[in-house]
């Protein structure tokens, strides 16, 4: 017999005297041990401007402060999270940070939070619906409530024939899309087709559709990313797309998948849904929507119509974790025809057949000579529940519904729509700056909370403007005290500044001018 005390012979883990004893799970422990925890991030959020918002440190610097190995008994949580705060709050950059400009944003929220501490909580795989039903239905039923706020088309809605379901990223919103797409054309034309099929975007695509043909067996040489124009906003022109299939047609090719935005990242460009649509009805191309950043603006009437022409579109994402103070990750994918999804991405071995207890499913009754037969009909197989395992890539699945249910409810819409158009001011505040100093320009027309803008030295060539503005981008970051990315413009280095943190208030947005017009000042006289 060994000499370890087990505190818990079930699970096997030892409650040696070590100042903590966490068993697999306990109710006690967890009320006492949580409490530290949550103490220990609203300590985090109430000093986060402390930090430097963009990490400072040298690559490998955390292989330096931790041991080779796992420790061999257990440690008490005070230790972990004096290392939380000394060795890995610095290498963290601080996304919930007011003074966060970069990329877009990545929302947390009160609200948010306990719905993912819930979800950890019940900590539940609900891949089909008898996993959890509570877990599919909520999730459509949550989504059909958004996709009402962004008054979406019917044929959206969980009630008609296609419906939403909880991605982890627009990348896999993409992508399963695309797969049901392709294999919907494949099953017409056989699978010598793939290397004809062709996807189309324009130059400000994300690269995510790149990677999703990669992923789809798409040939790199079919996948058109065409070319925008800043006299449209880089908007893509209908002549364009149009003149693009009539030659792949003409080349033989079968023109497959078609990917519009609805704020593209490098300026928040929105693209004509209705007359591309037209175009894709036309020639029975897959028409999705990626409006992962700016769809959470237009569940506010006044931005609404930048979704004008959804109607033609056979699928829509949005990302609720980007700018609806939703926790990362809950991207919400509608599509139109569920079952394109499903016959694409199904899968039905027998041990994931639903053979459950009569309580939870229809039951028929039949008699014959005194003896009652029970006849059970299987839920998924008999098309009365959904399964979201047939809607994704994983088989597995957390309970993601919870936290944007939580949000909806907790806020309210019209607390979400104030909180959207507050961001989208100070983006207006910060474009007015920009605009009010001659040594500025703006770059590209501002349509949400993103302004597109660079420093413009007088009588300098375009060489020169690239290079000092790719300085000041690299003087403000090292800073610590903002951090905003960049993007290149018809040839322009970019920077790009939104707002959308929770956080952020109007002294973080002058506070963040200051900044660049010292930093400008600066790289001139040196």
């Amino acid at each position: 017999m060994s000499d370890w005390v087990f505190g818990d012979r079930e699970n096997g883990l030892s409650d040696k005297d070590n100042g903590l004893g966490l068993k697999a799970m306990d109710a006690e422990q967890l009320r006492e041990n949580a409490h530290k925890m949550v103490d220990f991030i609203a300590d985090y959020y109430k000093n986060i401007e402390t930090y430097p918002v963009l990490s400072q440190v040298e690559p490998g610097y955390l292989q330096k402060l931790l041991p080779d190995s796992a420790p061999l008994h257990p440690e008490p949580l005070q230790a972990l999270l004096q290392d939380v705060e000394t060795k890995i709050l610095p290498g963290v950059t601080h996304w919930q940070s007011p003074d966060y400009f970069a990329y877009f944003p990545s929302n947390s929220s009160v609200a948010g939070f306990l719905g993912e501490m819930l979800s950890a909580g019940i900590n539940m795989v609900g891949f089909s619906w008898i996993t959890s039903p509570a877990a599919t239905e909520l999730e459509m039923i949550v989504l059909d409530w958004l996709a009402n706020l962004l008054n979406l088309p019917h044929d959206f809605l969980s009630k008609g024939p296609g419906g939403g379901a909880i991605q982890g990223t627009a990348s896999e919103a993409i992508l399963v899309v695309l797969l049901a797409a392709r294999d919907k054309v494949l099953r017409e034309v056989g699978k010598d087709g793939l290397g004809r099929l062709v996807v189309y975007g324009s130059d400000q695509t994300h690269a995510s559709l790149q990677k999703a043909c990669q992923i789809a067996g798409i040939h790199a040489e079919n996948l058109r990313l065409l070319k925008t124009e800043s006299c449209n906003g880089y908007s893509l022109s209908p002549e364009s797309l149009t003149e693009a299939i009539s030659h792949d047609i003409a080349s033989g090719l079968i023109p497959l998948f078609f990917c519009a935005t609805v704020g593209t990242t490098s300026s928040t460009a929105v693209d004509p849904l209705l007359a591309l649509g037209k175009i894709t009805k036309k020639y029975g191309i897959w028409f999705h929507v990626d409006a992962a950043y700016a769809g959470s603006a237009c569940i506010c009437p006044e931005y609404r119509h930048h979704l004008n022409g959804i109607e033609e579109a056979d699928s829509f994402n949005m990302n609720c974790h980007k700018w609806f103070l939703t926790n990362f990750d809950c991207s919400a994918l509608w599509i139109k025809d569920r079952s394109a999804l499903i016959q694409s991405l199904s899968t039905n071995p027998e041990y994931l057949k639903n053979k459950v207890s009569i309580s939870i499913l229809r039951i028929s009754i039949k008699f014959s000579r005194n003896l009652l037969y029970v006849v059970v009909h299987q839920a998924s197989q008999g098309s009365t529940v959904i399964d979201y395992k047939d809607w994704q890539i994983p088989l597995g699945r957390r309970f993601r519904s919870l936290k944007l249910w939580m949000v909806l409810r907790l806020y309210g819409v019209e607390n979400l729509q104030s909180y959207i158009r507050n961001h989208i001011k100070l983006a207006q505040q910060f474009e007015d700056f920009v605009v009010q100093d001659s040594r500025f320009e703006v770059v590209a027309t501002r349509t949400f909370s993103l302004v597109c803008f660079r420093f413009l030295p007088a009588n300098k060539t375009e060489e020169y403007v690239n290079k000092v503005n790719r300085d000041l981008l690299d003087a403000v970051n090292s800073s610590g005290k903002i951090f905003i990315s960049h993007t290149v413009l018809s040839g322009k280095y970019v920077l790009r500044f939104v707002v959308g943190a929770p956080l952020t208030e109007e002294r973080h947005i002058i506070a963040a001018w200051k900044l660049l017009q010292e930093a400008a000042s600066s790289l001139l006289e040196n």
